[in-house]
């Protein structure tokens, strides 16, 4: 089973606009046009099986419509071959957090999606603390974008640096760290952040970084650590996946990072109906 921990989907009413405004922010062409059908089209031709599927919430009033979307999407894809499995969303200035949180665990959701650049939120302020503090305690999995954002280049509100300082003092269980630690800012997280106790996703690493640093790092970190992952629609799955499999690792590792790690977590997060 080989499943992408990293994918972004929009409604269809708004995913035209949406990807075009996100393509001229970052100068990037997306690969697919953002829409729920075309993700399950990629899946098709790269054989991927199941997506998990990220929302950031950029407002707190966001936090309904967003995770309501996404429990009616999980209904919907419960019993097919080519799954989507969106994760909730939590906005760090919600004036109830703990409650917010709950709400997300008993909706079903498996995990949440943190953005410090599109919450505008360094990655140790203690809003982003609390959060994954009590998202561990309900068991939940932590999505984070770290390193840069190439949206917004000149400020990187989730380096290394802030990152360590999160782990040092909260020691968040099953947090995963988006591009491959912290994109660009590899040599850092290679340094402090490698072999710690949690995930690096390879969601819009591979053509970015060198593929030795890339193994040295995995080579560091375990592959029992890392979650293959694209990004989409701003990388391609058939893409990602033939350079995966280009590398110099043992089918053993390959079959961690594309899908047994992967299950391994969203099983102890209690994800519904996986193998």
């Amino acid at each position: 089973m080989v499943v992408d921990f990293h994918t972004h989907i929009f409604p269809d009413t708004i995913a035209s606009r949406t990807i075009e405004k996100l393509e001229n922010i970052a100068s990037v062409k997306a690969f697919t046009d953002g829409r729920e059908q075309s993700l399950i089209n990629s899946m098709e031709e790269s054989g991927v099986d199941l997506s998990i599927v990220l929302p950031v919430v950029t407002r707190p009033d966001q936090f309904d419509t967003i995770n309501n979307f996404a429990v009616r999407l999980n209904e919907t894809y419960q019993n097919h071959n080519k799954r989507l499995l969106s994760f909730g969303g939590i906005h760090p200035d919600t004036l109830d957090y703990k409650r917010e949180l709950r709400v997300i665990k008993d909706l079903g959701l498996a995990g949440i999606k943190l953005h410090p650049d599109y919450q505008n939120t360094y990655m140790d302020d203690v809003k982003y603390m609390r959060i994954l503090d009590y998202a561990s305690e309900l068991g939940l999995i932590s999505v984070v974008h770290a390193g840069v954002d190439i949206g917004f280049p000149d400020n990187v509100r989730c380096t290394p640096q802030r990152i360590r300082r999160v782990i040092d003092e909260v020691e968040p269980e099953k947090m995963v760290l988006a591009h491959y630690g912290s994109f660009g800012l590899w040599e850092e997280a290679d340094e402090l952040l490698a072999g710690e106790n949690v995930y690096f996703d390879t969601a819009y690493t591979f053509g970015f970084i060198e593929d030795e640093i890339f193994l040295r790092i995995l080579k560091k970190h375990g592959a029992d650590k890392i979650l293959f992952a694209t990004d989409s629609p701003w990388s391609g799955q058939k893409e990602s996946l033939a350079h995966l499999k280009k590398l110099a690792l043992s089918a053993e590792d390959v079959d961690k990072i594309t899908g047994q790690n992967a299950i391994e977590l969203l099983n102890k997060a209690g994800a519904a109906a996986l193998p």
